[in-house]
C-alpha cells in the first residue's frame, strides 16, 4: 500500500521497519523536529529519522500540525492511500482525514483500557495481569476510534516497564503490519470501543511519580516496576532524591515499624508500607550510579527509626 508513516521513538521504528520488509510503499515519514541536547546543544535526530535516513526515505519534520496549510498540501500531494501513526503527536482532523482510506494509530494497550500518553506504564502500575496493543482508526477525540485489531499478552511477574515496552514494540510492529494487510484486503471488521470499560493513562511527571509509603506494599511494588527504568519512582533519603528501580513485596517479614521506616538486615533493605514491607533491590541516589542494594548498604549505615520520605 501507499503509506505515509508518522512516528518518533524507537517503538515506532520497529513498525516502520516491518512495513518496509513487507513491501509497502512508504511515500514519506513524518517525525519530530531535531532537538538540541547536551552542553553543546548538538541537534539530535529522532530514532525514526535516524532509521529513515538509512533507507533514503522522504522525511518531513513540521514544527506545528494545526492550521498548517503548507503541510496539508504537501501531504496531499503524495496521494497516499493510508496514514499510519505510531508514537507520534496528536493529529488534527485536517491531517488525519486526508487519505482516502483514513489514518490508523497503534496504541500500547487493549483499548479502551489505558487511553492516554503512558499506557504501558499504567498497565503495570495498576497491577494488570494482561495487556497488549490495539490498532484503531483515528477520530477527533484521542484514543476513541473504532478498533481494527488487537493482540494480547500476559504481563509477567515482576516485569518492568522497560521489559514490557521492548516486548510490545515487537508485538505492535506485527500488528501494524497485519492491520495494513487487513485494510488492503478489506477483510477487517471494526469494533466500537465500550465506553463503560475506559481507564486513563495520564502523562508521567515528577509530581505523580513520587512514592507514597502509606500505600500497600504490593501497590508500591507495581508502582516501582511500572516506572522502571524511566522515569523512575522516587523518594527522599537524607535530603537527597533517591530513585528505586526494582523492588518486591516482602511476604516473609513481620515487624512493628512506621510507614516509610527502613529496616536493614541480612544484607537486604526493607521499607515499612501500609500493610507490609517492600524489599528494595536496586536504586540510585541523586548524583550517583545505579547500584544493587548490597552496594548501597555497604556505603550507608541505616540508623534506627530512619525513613524514606
Amino acid at each position: 500500500m501507499k503509506i505515509i508513516f508518522f512516528g518518533t521513538t524507537d517503538f515506532a521504528v520497529e513498525s516502520l521497519k516491518k512495513l518496509l520488509e513487507n513491501k509497502n510503499e512508504i511515500l514519506a515519514v513524518v517525525t519530530q523536529p531535531d532537538k538540541p541536547q547536551g552542553r553543546g546543544l548538538k541537534l539530535v535526530f529522532s530514532p525514526v529519522k535516524e532509521f529513515a535516513l538509512t533507507r533514503n526515505l522522504t522525511i518531513l519534520q513540521p514544527e506545528k500540525l494545526k492550521n498548517n496549510a503548507e503541510l496539508a498540501e504537501k501531504l496531499k500531494s503524495f496521494e497516499a492511500e493510508l496514514f499510519v501513526v505510531v508514537a507520534y503527536r496528536i493529529l488534527p482532523a485536517e491531517i488525519f482525514t486526508l487519505p482516502k482510506i483514513g489514518t490508523f494509530n497503534l496504541h500500547g494497550s487493549l483499548l479502551p483500557k489505558f487511553r492516554g500518553a503512558a499506557p504501558i506504564n499504567w498497565a503495570i502500575i495498576k497491577g494488570e495481569k494482561e495487556t497488549g496493543v490495539t490498532t484503531f482508526f483515528i477520530e477527533q477525540n484521542v484514543d476513541t476510534g473504532n478498533i481494527i485489531a488487537q493482540e494480547k499478552t500476559n504481563i509477567y511477574e515482576y516485569e518492568t516497564f522497560g521489559e514490557l515496552y521492548e516486548r510490545l514494540k515487537i508485538i505492535g510492529a506485527e500488528l501494524t503490519n497485519q492491520t495494513v494487510k487487513l485494510i488492503a484486503n478489506k477483510s477487517y471488521k471494526l469494533q466500537k470501543q465500550d465506553e463503560s470499560l475506559v481507564s486513563l493513562a495520564p502523562k508521567l511527571f515528577r509530581e505523580n511519580t513520587k512514592i507514597n509509603w502509606e500505600k500497600d506494599a504490593l501497590e508500591i511494588q507495581n508502582f516501582v516496576l511500572g516506572l522502571s527504568p524511566e522515569p523512575c519512582a522516587w523518594t527522599n533519603f537524607r535530603g537527597k532524591n533517591l530513585k528505586i528501580l526494582f523492588a518486591k513485596e516482602e511476604k516473609n517479614f513481620v515487624g512493628t515499624h512506621e510507614t516509610g521506616e527502613l529496616v536493614a538486615e541480612k544484607k537486604r533493605l526493607l521499607v515499612c508500607c501500609k500493610n507490609g514491607y517492600l524489599s528494595i533491590k536496586k536504586l540510585q541516589v541523586e548524583g550517583k550510579k545505579i547500584m544493587e542494594i548490597s552496594d548501597f548498604l555497604n556505603g550507608n549505615r541505616i540508623e534506627k527509626n530512619e525513613k524514606f520520605i
